[in-house]
């Protein structure tokens, strides 16, 4: 999955999605470790999906915690 579609969900959608890849994860490794899964490769990718995932939802936390940070900044400096 790209960076750009998951950009266009919900903080909800993307925890949903974060989910459904840790339990497709599950089932690949128990797959691949009982040999009826042969695309070793897909492990990975699904792991990349993981983290892009992780990474979005990171990236708007930090934007959220900057933005609440700088209207704080902002009552002080008009309040003073």
């Amino acid at each position: 999955m790209k960076a750009e579609e998951l950009r266009n969900l919900t903080d909800e959608e993307l925890k949903e999605k974060v989910a459904e890849l840790k339990r497709k994860l599950f089932t690949l490794r128990f797959r691949v470790a009982t040999h009826q899964q042969d695309n070793t490769a897909s492990l990975i990718e699904t792991r990349h999906d993981i983290a892009r995932t992780l990474t979005i939802l990171h990236e708007r936390a930090l934007a959220e915690d900057r933005k609440s940070q700088s209207e704080r900044k902002r009552v002080k400096s008009h309040a003073g």
